[in-house]
């Protein structure tokens, strides 16, 4: 069997419907793994994972950004990290 390919998703909803009609495909490379010895434990993303920082927010800014997040198909700490990066990378573009 060819590699698996993920595409890249537009929102939450477009990957779930993706992930629920590949799961034949995806079982049957599990199986594989396993009787390979190819398993490991965490998650693809935990390989590459980025360090996790907690911060208090309002619970006013978060319902806010709850709001938002789900318009654009988003979880909300998605959109959030998103907001923070590109203030970090303005705030950056203005001393420049």
């Amino acid at each position: 069997m060819a590699e698996l390919k993920i595409p890249k998703f537009q929102n939450e909803s477009e990957e779930a419907r993706w992930w629920e009609s590949h799961q034949e495909e995806i079982a049957g490379e599990f199986e594989r793994a396993a009787a390979e010895g190819r398993l490991g434990t965490g998650t693809v993303v935990g390989k590459g994972a980025t360090p996790t920082t907690t911060i208090r927010l309002d619970p006013d800014d978060i319902a806010r950004a709850k709001v938002q997040a789900k318009r654009r198909g988003l979880r909300y700490q998605t959109y959030l990290k998103m907001l923070l990066r590109e203030a970090l990378l303005e705030e950056e573009r203005k001393r420049a």
